[in-house]
């Protein structure tokens, strides 16, 4: 591993057309599960793969479903069909709730299609017949899932992603309070972090990248600046600034025309903003919109639940594990730890008997231990999946730190043996 060097990540803010369809798939996702525990159906059944387009003035949600009976109507010859209106009340909240009220996109003028259907027979009998035999639910799906943890911040994540997403939390946060200038600025943006690397610590950002809509035609790029600039001094903290930083704010100019009005966005584009910001592997599979059967979500979350662990045990500094996964097969077919050289006393191979001590790892184990079954993943949608706070309503329960204790004993019992 490399001691001196530059790297940089990037994140976009929730009006980004791309998180604006993840917002809308997981508000879906939390629709449905809301509705299947008001009406008093196991949430254990809820099956959802949520797909949403957008663009000027318009969103299609499309994808597979197994709805409670409250999303579902009869048609005109007595069959059971989704009942769109739910859906398109859930879209136009998020919408409104993001701050989209142009001519080009607002969430009351937009026209919203529903083409949302019945889960195929197929997919359904890999999780389900699996659980017949097995006892657990199968995977839904095949895959491979990575999950990664290191001391660069409180969070236990990489400081150019974790510095990238509380610029746009914060500026999203001061737009929606509606004071002075800052509550002019638009809710698309971008931005980007260069951090200057140390003997392998985060030292100094080197270059500051902020693009971000504006609704004031008369802005150019040094009102801008002025404006957003006090607030990505607070979302830095202790991150230094050096001194012949490059700052690059609105560097084309004017950017009023912004979200799915000035770019298509569509679910599952912005993965590596969800993840580590390219500091660590992805399996490739997107989280919005997705039910916790599918392991591109739930591994996901577990692989970085456990590297967070295996960190703040203080087994090592830097972690990362990979998952895979057969469509229909409850246990991981393997799991991979790599410490990065850095293992206190520990080997990879002590920390992967750990893991597998300490963790039912099928997706029903997955959802029971992570409590999973809930209608939790409407903020997971934008600023990431990892490095935030667990909340009292179970929402980014893998960012607990709550396997600690099991993970030091499981080691100590192979070290006995």
């Amino acid at each position: 591993m490399r001691a001196n060097y530059l790297f940089t990540s990037e994140s976009v803010a929730e009006g980004h057309p791309d998180k604006v369809c993840d917002r809308i798939s997981d508000e879906i996702v939390d629709l449905v599960y809301r509705e299947a525990a008001k009406t008093g159906v196991n949430p254990w059944g809820v099956r959802i793969a949520c797909e949403t387009l957008a663009t000027t003035n318009r969103v299609v949600i499309a994808g597979e479903v197994r709805l409670p009976p409250s999303l579902m109507k009869k048609d005109k010859d007595g069959n059971d069909v989704i009942n769109p209106s739910k859906f398109k009340a859930a879209a136009r909240r998020a919408i409104k709730d993001i701050g989209y009220e142009q001519d080009g996109f607002h969430w009351k003028k937009a026209r919203i299609d529903v083409l949302l259907h019945s889960q195929s027979a197929d997919i359904a009998q890999g999780v389900d017949n699996a659980s017949d035999q097995q006892g657990d639910e199968g995977a839904g799906d095949q895959g491979i899932m990575f999950g990664y943890a290191c001391r660069e911040t409180p969070d236990l994540m990489p400081a150019p992603i974790y510095y990238s997403h509380r610029i746009l939390q914060l500026l999203a946060t001061a737009r929606k309070k509606g004071d002075g200038d800052v509550a002019k600025l638009g809710p698309d943006a971008k931005s980007q972090v260069t951090v200057r690397y140390v003997d392998g610590k985060p030292a100094e950002a080197t270059s500051i990248v902020l693009s971000t809509q504006h609704l004031d035609d008369s802005w150019d790029s040094k009102k801008v600046r002025a404006v957003v600039e006090p607030y990505i001094r607070e979302a830095l903290g202790d991150l230094k600034i050096a001194h012949d930083c490059k700052w690059y704010i609105n560097p084309t100019g004017k950017f009023v025309i912004g979200g799915p009005d000035g770019d298509a966005g569509l679910t599952g584009r912005k993965i590596i903003v969800d993840t580590y910001g390219g500091a660590a592997p992805h399996g490739g599979g997107a989280f919005s919109g997705k039910d916790t059967t599918k392991v591109d979500r739930s591994a996901a979350y577990a692989a970085r639940y456990l590297a967070k662990n295996v960190v703040a045990a203080s087994l090592a500094d830097r972690c990362t594990i990979q998952l895979s996964y057969a469509i229909g097969v409850a246990q991981p077919l393997s799991i991979y730890v790599d410490l990065h050289g850095t293992g206190k006393g520990v080997s990879e191979d002590d920390v992967e008997a750990a893991i597998r001590k300490s963790m039912d790892l099928s997706p029903t184990g997955i959802r029971r231990h992570l409590d999973l079954n809930k209608p939790i993943y409407a903020k997971t949608s934008a600023y990431g999946h990892f490095g935030r706070k667990a909340g009292r309503d179970g929402s980014f329960s893998w960012e607990r730190t709550d396997l600690v204790k099991a993970l030091k004993e499981a080691v100590k019992v192979r070290e006995a043996a």
